[in-house]
């Protein structure tokens, strides 16, 4: 995800909080946060995604990349 310039820190403690949210991790480049999340089913991770994580303030973008086994 990308985020406001300076609010890395402070998003990274909020998105900790959320249910559903495995480890986030700062990263330099094109984005400025790694989410790892896991849910029980595809809707639930389209409400945690929609619904929690894009709701944060200073969240400008993400890019949502699935992994099914």
């Amino acid at each position: 995800m990308s985020c406001e310039i300076g609010t890395e820190h402070d998003l990274l403690l909020q998105l900790k909080k959320i249910d559903g949210v495995k480890d986030v991790t700062i990263t330099y480049g094109d984005y400025d946060l790694v989410v790892e999340a896991e849910t029980e089913n595809e809707s639930k991770m389209n409400e945690l995604i929609v619904a929690k994580i894009r709701k944060l303030e200073k969240v400008r973008s993400t890019i949502t990349l699935r992994v099914t086994s």
